[in-house]
């Protein structure tokens, strides 16, 4: 069974293991208390096959959308664990998928990413996921070491 191996990759991976702590904290009814780490993340993988099944052009549904939201929300986790500082997440998107995501520090922004095709937001494995999120929150790091005065107030 490949339970084991990808537990070990959720609780070697700080990033993953708030990702996981975001996605059981939204789970009121407790639907997700008997699932894998493995099973609550699989809806972040889009492999080529089923990134292929979703059309160029579409609308952002709704899970698709608080997918995304989560993601960034434990990028600023992240954040939060290197620095002490607080990084908030604000979205700003159309209804067809284009727009930014923004991770403010005090006044200044630590992290912009330009959004576009939202719709078929996902990445090929968790490794890919979380070298995305280690790759953002260094930059954000390395924007708070330069600007301290301007990320502390």
């Amino acid at each position: 069974m490949t339970e084991p191996a990808v537990q070990q990759v959720a609780t070697t991976s700080p990033f993953l293991q708030d990702l996981v702590r975001l996605l059981r904290a939204e789970d009121s009814f407790g639907a997700w208390d008997k699932k894998s780490d493995e099973m609550v993340l699989d809806p972040f993988i889009l492999t080529k096959e089923k990134r292929r099944e979703i059309p160029l052009i579409g609308d952002p549904d709704p899970d698709t959308l608080w997918r995304l939201e989560l993601f960034y929300k434990a990028v600023g986790l992240g954040i939060e664990r290197r620095t002490g500082l607080i990084a908030s997440p604000m979205m700003k998107l159309s209804h067809e998928g284009f727009g930014r995501m923004l991770l403010t520090t005090g006044r200044l922004v630590v992290v912009l990413k330009n959004l576009r095709d939202v719709h078929r937001f996902g990445f090929s494995s968790l490794e890919a996921m979380t070298e995305e999120a280690e790759k953002l929150i260094g930059q954000a790091v390395d924007m708070i070491e330069r600007f301290p005065e301007v990320a502390r107030i």
